[in-house]
């Protein structure tokens, strides 16, 4: 309207005037209708060009990198091409074309008006609801850890996302933003991306054979006495398995006879067992871990995960095998890179909890954004293996004793109602660990960590015959594994049970006198003692007549009521625990327990379970069942759980 209003004016000048216009005026007033014209048109622009751009949402992102990673999307349609002409119509060239043009004259004017714009237009080329991802990737990348966390968890709960989007994510993170998502507990296993294809076998080679020969690669040097027997026995084991696979005899000595089945019939499982765990005892050593990776073991040990999934026991030493690789940091990019973070989320939500366990162990050794502690083999947190954001206040060490384990030991009792009434959906019922199930959820803000180390009746089964393992030096290296976990650095509750009891006891003596482990004893605020023989067991005095007892183990001849060590350890703690002024709580049991078909055996009387300070409890149960509470509302869960919550008070409530 302006410019019809000036233009009228100027005719109505020109046809009023009484004398001929010079045309030098004219022209300038042509001139001036022309300037005026392009100063609305193109101020016009810019004002509505920069109104239209403030409304969209200020996003900061490098154009070129979203193009980048837009691309990586594409990977699983197998036939697009790379020519980004062929990917894309005429109409959507022309809109980058325009896009690019709009970015010229915004930058343009920016310089002009010199104010210089927060490049809000860099998000022209991505969908409004695709804005979201991208910047959760781009704060997962930052510099600032606290933004890092914060972008996981967002990830984490997006549940609303379409399943290209998730996929997105999966392709484009860091390997630190994949372990924190492997780590949340919300998190959708749609951004796992498959395990990479592993590679052939070689011609006339088979996994078993693999496995022999990274076994065989292994240096055989400087090893203690157990690991030169396990590889050994490994090694042997697998060459007789060999020779019978391509025709031979399978030789009946030695330990072959126990597992043949039929004179057709090689165990090649039984074999690989062997083989893992001779891996499982290197794998403890740095430098053999660097090796195992070097030779391909990574996706061999992978390869037999998938093939025996029916096979819990030898996806577990698998598993402690990854997760002993995992203590080397220079190694979390080739576990990362080979897939194992993908196959660890999924068992992370597994029902079964040993297996959750140990990959929550992998997973824990892995991330280094949220956890400083190192678990080593047979340290597994039960609570809590996720990331959280609940303050953990204190500790509570659950310590297994003789021919026990970190997740059986604390099962919920066995009856027939309960094995009928077993499956996870129905754990309030039924739980294989009450640890994990009832004490996480009655108090959160514990960590809860179970330890696993072997043990034998008697040296006929023992897992390693050159092991001689006494209560001494088992205490002195759960007590540097538990330090490594950062055992000590909170209030700690210690719960054992019949032999563990007597490691708790002497690994807190000799913490006693090393500095470097002084925290553990200033941060103890009590132990509870499931029927420890504090003054030894009838199990040594009847040795002799039980069968598989005929060579009993040390473990065994130290439970003995007079074995000198039990004596002065019983004597050097009591004293020790009346100057700490530790809380105690003994449990006993008052029922026999059956020891095979023929011996009935009252394991750990009343008096040789009295510590000689604390409460004494005699419970109407066998030395299996004390530690093991019929339900949630029983007497020994509840106690136990009232000691803790007593015994803690003051830590948990700052």
């Amino acid at each position: 309207m302006s410019l019809a209003a000036y233009c009228v004016i100027c005719c109505r000048r020109v046809g009023t005037s009484t004398s001929p216009p010079k045309s030098g005026t004219r022209w300038r007033d042509i001139r001036n209708i022309i300037k005026f014209t392009g100063s609305l048109i193109l101020g016009g622009s810019l004002f509505l060009t920069y109104e239209v751009l403030a409304l969209k949402k200020a996003v900061t992102l490098d154009t070129q990198v979203v193009e980048r990673e837009k691309m990586k999307s594409y990977i699983y349609v197998h036939t697009v091409s790379l020519d980004k002409g062929e990917n894309h119509g005429i109409a959507w060239q022309a809109r980058k074309e325009l896009h690019k043009a709009v970015r010229k004259v915004l930058a343009t004017s920016a310089k002009i008006l010199r104010n210089p714009f927060a490049d809000p237009f860099s998000t022209v080329d991505i969908e409004d609801h695709e804005c979201a991802v991208w910047l959760l990737l781009r704060k997962s990348k930052s510099d600032d850890k606290t933004t890092r966390l914060e972008a996981v968890q967002e990830m984490s709960e997006a549940h609303h996302w379409h399943d290209y989007q998730y996929r997105l994510i999966a392709q484009a993170c860091d390997p630190k933003t994949l372990i924190g998502l492997a780590r949340s507990k919300e998190s959708d296993l749609r951004f796992f991306l498959l395990p990479p294809p592993l590679p052939s076998l070689k011609e006339d080679s088979s996994t078993e054979e693999e496995l022999r020969q990274l076994l065989a690669s292994l240096p055989q040097t400087e090893l203690d006495e157990c690991i030169q027997y396990f590889t050994s026995l490994a090694l042997s084991e697998s060459s007789q398995s060999l020779a019978a696979q391509k025709g031979g005899l399978w030789c009946f000595g030695g330990n072959g006879l126990p597992y043949a089945e039929s004179f057709g019939e090689v165990p090649s499982a039984t074999v690989e067992m062997f083989c893992l765990e001779a891996i499982v005892k290197h794998s403890e050593i740095s430098t053999h871990c660097d090796k195992i990776e070097a030779n391909g073991g990574l996706q061999l040990l992978q390869r037999l995960y998938q093939l025996h999934k029916d096979c819990p026991k030898v996806q577990r030493n698998i598993m402690r095998i990854i997760g002993n690789m995992a203590l080397n940091e220079h190694l979390h990019s080739s576990i990362v890179r080979s897939g194992w973070v993908s196959i660890m989320a999924e068992a992370m939500k597994s029902d079964r909890i040993m297996e959750a366990s140990h990959a929550a162990r992998i997973l824990a050794n892995l991330d280094r954004e949220t956890v400083q502690e190192k678990y080593q083999d047979g340290v597994y947190v039960l609570h809590p293996q996720y990331r959280t954001s609940q303050p953990i206040k204190a500790d509570v060490l659950f310590i297994h004793g003789l021919m026990g384990a970190a997740f059986k030991t604390w099962r919920q009792q066995d009856s027939e109602q309960a094995v009928i009434e077993k499956p996870m959906e129905e754990e309030d019922r039924y739980t294989t660990c009450w640890p994990k199930t009832w004490l996480a959820k009655d108090c959160p803000a514990l960590r809860i960590i179970s330890v696993e180390y072997d043990t034998t009746l008697s040296d006929w089964r023992a897992r390693c015959p050159m092991e001689r393992k006494s209560i001494a030096f088992r205490s002195n290296e759960l007590l540097r594994k538990l330090r490594a976990a950062g055992v000590g650095d909170r209030p700690v509750v210690w719960i054992s049970h019949s032999m563990g009891g007597l490691l708790v006891k002497k690994m807190l003596l000799e913490a006693s006198k090393k500095p470097e482990m002084s925290a553990v004893i200033n941060n103890t605020r009590g132990i509870i003692f499931y029927s420890v023989p504090h003054h030894g067991s009838h199990l040594a005095e009847y040795s002799v007549n039980i069968r598989y007892l005929l060579f009993p183990s040390l473990e065994v001849k130290e439970l003995s009521k007079d074995s000198p060590a039990l004596k002065t350890l019983q004597d050097d703690f009591l004293e020790f625990a009346k100057d700490q002024n530790f809380q105690v709580l003994n449990f006993v049991e008052t029922l026999p327990t059956y020891i095979g078909s023929m011996i009935k055996l009252h394991v750990v009387p009343v008096e040789s379970a009295d510590l000689g300070i604390g409460d004494l409890i005699p419970v109407d149960v066998n030395h299996l069942n004390i530690c093991k509470p019929k339900k949630k509302d029983a007497f020994l869960y509840q106690r136990t759980l009232q000691f803790i919550r007593e015994t803690l008070a003051k830590d948990l409530e700052n």
